[in-house]
């Protein structure tokens, strides 16, 4: 998983009733969770604070000692869309016990999202489909099948969950965390926020720049030209993280048998990808075999199990059906964000000029970063302009990110970078994969990003990290496991 022009006085002015607005938590046993859960009631519509109101669940894991607890941390997982309940677990078991002892760990289910009155574009089965999900074209190139798709949910989403779906924005997830925070009995919160969270705190910091704490963004979006240009931006990120994949293969030819170089490996997966075009395998399409892979490229550790498969269909073996469950408030979030928070493009003809220039270009992803979303065919117009990422506020920024990011390339982190100026500054690590602190498995940037969030020590200018033995990740390492963004 980008652009914004935008009046912070709208959010400015929204933001002032939140402080009388503060309630005890109700906490609880969170169900299915080793956590503590509660309900913050926010508006639905922002200009409309007496109006219509939702819950949005927040879970909490305490600090592991209060003597030192410093403040809270509040997470998110990207997406847009992905459930944040989990985090504080995920989070507890990757950091320091430092990072632990300094702060309650708070997660949140994004308005739309999970158990924060979750919408629904009532996908079918076949609907919800990764390689339709995030759209890949025909094997020529073709789109209308997209167009026919995007047409489709765009009005479903509308007929099951028009009457919220206008009010899922980013700046409103924003300034949902602001209620957050007074409800928890704040003055400031720090956020960890990965992938598309790295967008949602860099809005929520520059709406609310005197409440935050201790930024930490990683695997950062662009904030240009939103939505539209973070999907292109995948094109050329997703080829130079294929080169990775590819130079992994090569060096253990004697063991999967799919290519001795990194060309002939590239040549592997086009051959597999045209062969199951023709000849699906179960439900394994040429398209959801592109989709697996471009899964795939966002960790090292998903390397062996996709060699794996490659070897299967290449010796023509029988290969599981793999599952990627599509949440459906997870769909609905993501389109929503993407539809309400930035103009899209309805030139259909346009989408397929781009398509056929952009697989020319980027073979790999065959078109897909320029291909028709839903939002060509949304029904309302946003209800308020984009937020224009400003260097107004304290400097208490920090962004971390892989040089080889398939979803969020470092392009977008330098954007970012430029657009917080001093209030930011950038650590960058000579890896591949989409997740960098506490993900990527380097010493180097761990270190940064754990002195900054506990100790408040932020480098005096950027710095890049090289490459390190890797490490195992840990098992629930906060970042975007789902690929989306």
């Amino acid at each position: 998983m980008r652009l914004l022009v935008v009046s912070v006085m709208i959010a400015g002015v929204l933001a002032i009733p939140a402080a009388a607005e503060a309630t005890q938590l109700s906490w609880q046993p969170c169900d299915g969770l080793a956590l503590e859960c509660a309900t913050v009631s926010v508006p639905l519509d922002y200009r409309k604070p007496a109006g219509r109101r939702i819950d949005v669940m927040v879970s909490r894991k305490k600090s592991t000692n209060p003597a030192a607890r410093r403040g809270v941390l509040l997470l998110n997982p990207g997406g847009p869309g992905n459930s944040g309940l989990d985090m504080p677990l995920q989070m507890a078991e990757a950091a320091p016990r430092s990072l632990t002892d300094a702060y309650d760990l708070i997660g949140f289910d994004p308005r739309g999202t999970g158990r924060s009155a979750p919408n629904t574009c009532a996908l079918t089965p076949d609907q919800a489909n990764l390689s339709k999900l995030v759209p890949y074209p025909a094997a020529n190139g073709d789109i209308r099948q997209s167009v026919e798709y995007a047409r489709e949910v765009a009005k479903q989403c509308f007929e099951n969950s028009g009457d919220r779906l206008p009010f899922i924005t980013t700046a409103n997830t924003a300034r949902d965390m602001d209620r957050i925070r007074v409800a928890l009995g704040e003055r400031k919160i720090s956020y960890f926020g990965t992938s598309y969270g790295s967008y949602l705190g860099a809005v929520y910091t520059t709406l609310f720049p005197a409440q935050s704490d201790r930024i930490l963004l990683d695997s950062v979006l662009d904030p240009r030209d939103l939505w539209q240009g973070a999907w292109r931006n995948w094109g050329p990120a997703i080829e130079e993280r294929f080169g990775d994949l590819a130079a992994w293969m090569a060096g253990r030819d004697s063991t999967y048998g799919l290519g001795a170089t990194p060309k002939a490996v590239r040549d592997k997966y086009f051959a597999l990808a045209a062969k199951l075009d023709a000849h699906p395998v179960g439900k394994l399409t040429g398209n959801t075999f592109r989709a697996l892979n471009r899964v795939a490229l966002i960790s090292d550790d998903n390397f062996p199990g996709t060699a794996q498969m490659w070897r299967a269909l290449d010796r023509g073996e029988t290969v599981p059906d793999i599952e990627f469950p599509i949440d459906q408030s997870m769909a609905a979030t993501l389109w929503g964000v993407a539809c309400n928070d930035a103009p899209s493009s309805r030139d259909v003809m346009r989408y397929q000029w781009d398509v056929l220039a952009d697989r020319a270009r980027n073979p790999i992803s065959n078109g897909m970063p320029s291909n028709v979303w839903p939002c060509a065919f949304w029904p309302t117009r946003r209800i308020e302009p984009q937020v224009r990422i400003t260097d107004r506020g304290p400097g208490n920024v920090l962004l971390t990110q892989n040089m080889r990011d398939p979803s969020t390339p470092v392009s977008g982190a330098r954007a970012m970078r430029a657009a917080l100026g001093d209030r930011a500054r950038l650590a960058t690590v000579n890896q591949g994969g989409h997740g960098s602190y506490l993900a990527a498995g380097n010493a180097c940037v761990d270190r940064i990003g754990t002195d900054f969030l506990v100790s408040g020590v932020r480098p005096a200018t950027d710095v890049h990290c090289g490459p390190e033995p890797r490490t195992a990740r840990k098992e629930g390492a906060p970042h975007n496991r789902k690929g989306i963004s």
